[in-house]
């Protein structure tokens, strides 16, 4: 009985400890890549250098909530290795997604410090597949208990959120990379319309599942972004405009679709 046990539950702890290891693995290596970059500069440093006129970058300051993505994260790492959550449906639905993800933030951050920008989006892309497809597991319209909200949920959104407008900015990069001319339009105009398209995205994506940390992060990115570009009034004041609309539709929505209580239970 209990050899039966182990062998079928043998996948489910490889997962789990694989999961483990590839969100600590990446967290520790982010701490390298600021603290001692192998190639002389950190993720920051070569943004504001390289890329500082990249207009859609976001202000220094909001990618402080990398602290708050990481601490949810390890915590989503850490309450799935318990062994009460081997039989857990939602982890299992997710299954690898979340350490594919973390496994190519990893290669992109040597891609990204060896300026091989060309593959950093390529590495992205590969954050944000499996990232997408997590999210789609997750449950917004049925009644949760408070740890899956906090402990899985929750982190899975906010990263979402912030490898979302990640993809974007590190899109930009390639193209600034490449000298690329933008069609001749200018870099304002097309700064607005990514930002117009990128805040359909997060309305057709929140809206429906009223999903606040993910559209909190994006709001973040939005105040940031016209914060860093204070200097041009069209692009700070749609940014802004945006920020605000967001939030009215999501109060509208609250109002008049209340969303499901969750319920406290593990």
């Amino acid at each position: 009985m209990h050899d039966r046990y182990t062998v079928n539950n043998k996948p489910v702890i490889i997962r789990q400890i694989v999961t483990l290891i590839s969100i600590f693995a990446a967290f520790g290596i982010n701490i390298l890549a600021n603290v001692n970059p192998p190639n002389g500069l950190t993720i920051g440093e070569i943004s504001n250098q390289v890329f500082n006129n990249i207009l859609i970058t976001p202000a220094n300051y909001a990618f402080a909530i990398w602290g708050v993505i990481y601490i949810g994260l390890l915590s989503l790492a850490i309450y799935q290795v318990f062994p009460s959550q081997r039989s857990n449906p939602l982890l299992r639905r997710i299954g690898y997604k979340l350490a594919l993800s973390s496994i190519a933030q990893i290669i992109w951050v040597f891609c990204f410090l060896y300026r091989q920008y060309a593959w950093s989006f390529v590495a992205m892309l590969s954050i944000l597949l499996p990232l997408i497809a997590a999210y789609l597991c997750l449950p917004f319209n049925t009644r949760i208990s408070t740890w899956h909200r906090w402990l899985i949920r929750t982190p899975i959104s906010i990263y979402l959120a912030w490898i979302s407008v990640a993809t974007i900015v590190n899109g930009a990069s390639v193209l600034e990379s490449w000298q690329w001319n933008y069609w001749g339009i200018s870099g304002d105009a097309w700064t607005i319309i990514m930002l117009l398209i990128a805040a359909l995205i997060t309305n057709l994506v929140c809206i429906p599942r009223f999903d606040l940390p993910y559209a909190s992060v994006f709001i973040w990115a939005l105040i940031a972004i016209a914060i860093k570009n204070s200097d041009k009034m069209m692009i700070s004041g749609i940014a802004i405009c945006l920020s605000v609309a967001l939030i009215i539709l999501l109060l509208s929505f609250n109002l008049y679709f209340p969303p499901h209580q969750n319920i406290e239970n593990s």
